[in-house]
């Protein structure tokens, strides 16, 4: 039975949310815990490819089982983008900030705000991928609201909610965001494989 998990990242926020979301069954370490200091290039044109470039990389250095993510914002009026460059928008090393600011301003003056987040999952355990995907529909929001969360929360506004991510308690966007249905899906299979 799996109980010691590695997550491939060093974002806290995203660590936290995980370990809310699959409780005590599981350690989740994050690659500081386990003193990985290494960045994986995303150099996929997909989510997908992304997410097993990093599990399996990260697993090959820990000999863990491992998963990891890539998350895309995917905006109907800019053709989908940012999408797999959602981390890294406004550059290499933008801040959210940043990305946010370059989001907003592409989106000005257009009355289509619809908009997708989308997070897949990418679980090797030496052997074989398997992947999870969580979806959220919403729409982008004219200026930041919130100061919860991080990324794009404060210009996401889900479709059945009033509130940004941003504006949000943490337990709520967990109960609904992408990565809370992606994870979800996750620690379902991951029952299925103790029980």
């Amino acid at each position: 039975m799996i109980t010691k998990l590695l997550f491939g990242t060093n974002n806290l926020h995203k660590l936290e949310e995980i370990q809310a979301i699959v409780g005590n069954t599981y350690t989740v370490s994050s690659l500081r815990d386990l003193g990985i200091d290494m960045d994986v290039e995303e150099t996929e044109d997909t989510l997908h490819g992304n997410a097993e470039l990093k599990a399996k990389a990260y697993f090959k250095v820990s000999g863990v089982p491992t998963f990891a993510d890539d998350t895309g914002l995917e905006v109907a009026a800019l053709d989908g983008r940012p999408g797999v460059y959602s981390a890294r928008y406004a550059g290499e090393h933008a801040s959210y900030s940043d990305n946010v600011e370059k989001l907003l301003q592409e989106m000005e003056g257009k009355e289509n705000r619809d908009a997708c987040f989308r997070t897949v999952i990418a679980f090797y355990d030496g052997e074989q991928t398997r992947f999870f995907e969580g979806e959220i529909k919403g729409k982008i929001t004219i200026e930041p609201r919130g100061q919860a969360g991080f990324g794009y929360d404060p210009v996401f506004q889900p479709e059945e909610s009033e509130e940004t991510f941003a504006e949000m308690p943490p337990e709520y966007k967990n109960d609904i965001s992408h990565r809370g249905r992606a994870i979800r899906k996750f620690a379902h299979y991951l029952m299925q494989l103790s029980s």
